[in-house]
């Protein structure tokens, strides 16, 4: 696919390299070069990431820079900072520029007037960056990026849970030939079925998906995926089950509620309803969980969570409703929970 007015000509199967945090340097380095063996040439990364990059350039370090794609992002809302983000991830990433550098989630979209973005564009005509990108959570920053025509890539969450308004949005991207990257395109771990989440998104011939894989079995099941991947009437009915289930008033699990004054795990607890409906419940049963689960109760409804949340969720009812549920499944009253550990 080309990725808007960079040009690009990406590999539909985009590599987010979050989760790779979680891998060894060993694990990392095997995935990623088994993800560029096998024709996979985006991947995005950040600063924010703690060792991503640097195991992103021990994976391919010895590879042809010409025949991948690094993407990484900061979240500098100062000049000084911003230099500062760049140098360590190209150092890290053992290149000497990157295709595409993006604004992370920050508290505003830069404009031509804003030092920061005077910076980025310093940096483009220096080499050290491709192309200019920017993620955020929230709709109406998306839509100001986009008509301001300052912006290549705009990377958004979008997955088969998404509704109209998203849709929308990459329309209005497409019409202006920015490149729109789905970030959670597994709706943050909230989605079981890899082949419907790539069915769904490869309707839309504008929108790269990047895969957060920590796994070689992860990568393999994208890897089996390709232009003949369609929705089917079962994957269709297994997509409106899972609207059905999560409803609209969940959480993504974007963490910008984070941090809590009262230390609450937010983006985990909020959500623990549908970890334990959705997948095995037998490990977050533990008296860690369970701890966790019962600090919730220490919400003292200040609602600063609510007021960061892009999604402007209710997040003290959230935690409420979270709690009770998790507490009918360790008393055993909701039946067809599954319980089986987690292999």
């Amino acid at each position: 696919m080309r990725l808007g007015k960079t040009n690009l000509e990406i590999n539909k199967n985009g590599f987010g390299a979050l989760p790779i945090q979680r891998c060894s340097m060993d694990e990392a380095v095997e995935i990623l070069q088994k993800a560029y063996e096998n024709g996979i040439n985006f991947y995005d990364t950040a600063h924010f990431y703690t060792d991503s990059e640097e195991k992103m350039g021990n994976a391919f370090e010895d590879i042809p820079r010409e025949k991948l794609y690094l993407a990484s992002k900061t979240a500098a809302e100062t000049p000084e900072v911003f230099w500062s983000d760049l140098k360590t991830s190209l150092e890290s990433l053992k290149t000497d520029y990157l295709d595409l550098y993006q604004f992370h989630n920050i508290s505003f979209v830069p404009k031509e007037d804003d030092d920061v973005y005077k910076a980025m564009l310093e940096a483009k005509e220096k080499g050290m960056i491709r192309h200019i990108g920017i993620t955020t959570h929230k709709i109406s920053f998306a839509h100001e990026a986009v008509e301001s025509g300052l912006y290549e890539t705009l990377q958004y969450p979008f997955s088969y849970l998404s509704g109209e308004e998203e849709i929308e949005l990459v329309e209005k991207c497409k019409d202006h030939d920015v490149g729109f990257i789905a970030m959670k395109a597994m709706g943050g771990g909230l989605i079981k079925n890899s082949k419907a989440s790539f069915a769904y998104i490869n309707q839309f011939d504008n929108v790269l998906p990047i895969w957060g894989i920590q796994k070689l079995e992860e990568l393999d099941e994208f890897l089996s995926y390709d232009d003949n991947t369609i929705l089917t009437d079962d994957l269709k009915a297994e997509i409106e089950n899972d609207k059905k289930e999560l409803g609209e008033n969940f959480c993504r699990g974007c963490a910008y509620c984070i941090p809590c004054p009262e230390e609450i795990n937010i983006s985990l607890c909020a959500r623990m309803s549908l970890w334990i409906r959705r997948f095995p419940a037998e490990p977050y049963l533990t008296e860690e969980y369970q701890e966790m689960m019962e600090h919730t109760k220490d919400c003292t409804e200040c609602y600063s969570c609510t007021d960061k949340c892009p999604y402007e969720l209710d997040i003290p009812e959230l935690l409420k409703e979270n709690y009770e549920d998790y507490q009918d499944v360790l008393s055993g009253k909701i039946k067809g929970v599954r319980n089986e550990t987690m292999h």
